[in-house]
Formats: structure tokens, sequence, C-alpha cells
């Protein structure tokens, strides 16, 4: 399957983010040159997936939009990536992560109650609402298209896709009538058995314990069966239980406390930094962490996440360095070595 992805100068795949541009190729291509056009009309003949994220009328103005390109490959599966969507009253604005997630009601509910609104430090709306609801979205047109013979535009917006994270507390809202408030709700830090402590040197441990029989399987441990029935109590017990967490979890520290309630069924686990996470056994296990050896040394990249049985994923080339195949490409697309010379004579690549 051949997928073609439009970046633009300063796109994080340029800037050689491992996770995102291993396996790729890159070829650099001036779409505003006429000849530049062309290869890459060529390329979108030939290919099953065209996927870009340029504001909404960008690829048009380049001749390269979703119905150029349907008209000449009818198969042909086109996405867009866009902070707001193809239409709308907000197709034009542009916007970063964290103003999506500001107006798909995500960042009201982060942070502790009468404090502001704390910013994630991963991508949400980019990641979560963009990247991999693109990827389904590709997918189910891929599937479509092996029933109907035609590819279809795929339009995702990062709003649309942020939005629809707030699976816990929209549910919360219909069944209340309420919209949730900022570090008063079950996941966000405001009751004791969901929350984080800090242990004897400084670390934090993460306590999940949200179903009943694992705050019973702590609170009896702890020796304080008697607060099992507490567990969603609110002022005073609810203060007054996290002050006693608190205490309680300062007296060890964190590897003492994980080795403690490890044969325990309940949900604990440390703040991990990147680096121990990377080093974490149950994630080297997994294959989540790559290195590779590349021309400027070893390089460490996150392993393909989804594992498959038949047909596993894999890391098989180092991120490419920014047109390091735009002769490959070209070659392979029947251009000869004189044309393609010609082609970088007059910087079309």
């Amino acid at each position: 399957m051949d997928v073609l992805s439009i970046t633009a100068p300063g796109d994080p795949f340029l800037l050689g983010i491992p996770s995102l541009a291993r396996n790729k190729r890159s070829m650099t291509l001036d779409l505003k040159a006429p000849r530049g056009r062309e290869v890459f009309l060529r390329l979108a003949d030939r290919a099953d997936v065209v996927l870009e994220g340029f504001r909404p009328g960008v690829t048009a103005r380049l001749g390269v939009d979703h119905a150029t390109l349907a008209a000449r490959n009818p198969r042909l599966v086109y996405c867009a990536i866009s902070g707001f969507g193809q239409d709308g009253p907000y197709r034009d604005k542009v916007g970063h992560d964290v103003n999506y997630l500001g107006w798909a009601g995500v960042l009201e509910y982060m942070g502790r109650d009468g404090e502001p609104p704390v910013i994630p430090g991963v991508q949400i709306a980019d990641v979560g609402g963009g990247s991999l609801m693109a990827a389904v979205g590709i997918l189910a047109a891929l599937m479509a298209r092996e029933q109907t013979g035609r590819g279809q535009m795929v339009d995702v917006s990062l709003l649309d896709g942020a939005l629809a994270w707030n699976v816990y507390h929209q549910l919360l809202y219909a069944m209340r009538g309420t919209p949730p408030a900022r570090g008063r709700e079950q996941l966000t830090g405001h009751h004791a058995c969901y929350n984080v402590y800090e242990t004897a040197d400084g670390r934090w441990l993460t306590l999940g314990a949200y179903e009943l029989h694992f705050w019973a399987a702590l609170c009896r441990h702890l020796g304080r069966e008697d607060l099992i029935a507490e567990q969603w109590s609110e002022d005073p017990v609810r203060s007054e239980l996290i002050g006693w967490l608190r205490v309680t979890f300062r007296a060890k520290p964190l590897a003492a406390w994980l080795e403690e309630l490890a044969p325990l069924d309940v949900c604990v686990g440390p703040v991990n930094g990147l680096e121990e996470a990377y080093r974490d056994p149950q994630v080297r296990h997994r294959g989540l962490v790559v290195e590779q050896q590349t021309a400027s040394g070893p390089l460490r990249m996150i392993g393909p996440p989804i594992k498959l049985s038949d047909t596993p994923a894999s890391v098989r080339t180092p991120p490419p360095g920014l047109g390091e195949h735009t002769d490959a490409v070209l070659a392979a697309l029947g251009y000869d070595a004189a044309t393609v010379a010609a082609l970088h004579e007059a910087g079309v690549v």
C-alpha cells in the first residue's frame, strides 16, 4: 500500500522525530512549480492514500486537492487533517493543541479545584484527536473501497477529535445535567482513591483504586477497613481521607511501597520520568523502545505500540534526512537521470 504524505517546512516529520518518521522515505518537491505539481500528480496516480495537514483551501490553490486527485485516481483515499475541519465558521482559524483542548471543553476540568486549568504535557488534540482519528478514518475508507471500488475524502478536525475524548465527562454531564467542574470529578484527583501521593524519597505514587474491590484491598492492607464505605464521600470526610493517605505514603520510599503493594489487587504505580519509562521492564519486554545504528550514531525511538499476531509491525529504517530519497522516487516514477538533474537545477526538487 502506498501512502503519500504532504508536509510543509517546519513539520515535525521534517524535524526528524524518530517515532513519526521511521519507515518513511523523504523527497523535496516545490508544488508551486508546474513541474513539481506534475511530479506529485504522478505519485498520487499510483497512491492508495494521500495525507495532508494544511489549512483548508491550500491544496486547492496548489492544484492537489481531493477533487483534482480523485478525478485522476477514483480509488484514492484522501485524508485532510486540520484544526477545525474543512467547513464551519472556524475553518480558517489558526490554533495549537492547547487551543483545541480549550474549545473542546477538555481543559476546563483539568487541574485542582480553585486553581487555573493545567495544560497536559502530551498533545491530546494533535495525536489523539488528529493522528489517531485520521488512522481510523483512513482504514474505514479503505474498507469501504473494498466494497464500492471508490475512495473518498476523510475530513479530520482536531477540535472534533478532542471533543470526542470527553467520553467519561460527557456521560456525567448527560446523567447529572451539569457540566464537570475543575478538580471536583472522580478522574481529576478530587477523591482519595484516584490520586497521586508523595513518598518518603520525594517521588510520587499513582493510586487508581476506582473500583470498590481495589479500594477495599488497600484499606484492609493499611488497617483501615472502616474507611471502605467512605470511598466517594465528600467533605469533610474526603479531605480527611486524602490527608490520611498523604501521611501514610510519605512514611516509606516509592520502591518500598511498590514492592509492598505488588501482591495485592491495588492499582498503584510510579510517576516515571521519560528515561525511567524507557528502562521499565514491561516497556522493554513489549518492544516499545527500539534502538538502531545510523550514520550519525545510535538512535533510540518508540517502537510500534500495536501488536499484530500474524503481521507484526517493525522498525525497518530510521528517519530519513530531508529529501534523502528524492532521486530514488523520481527514478521509480520513470524520470531519467538527465530529467532528474534538470529538476534539481530548476529548484523543483
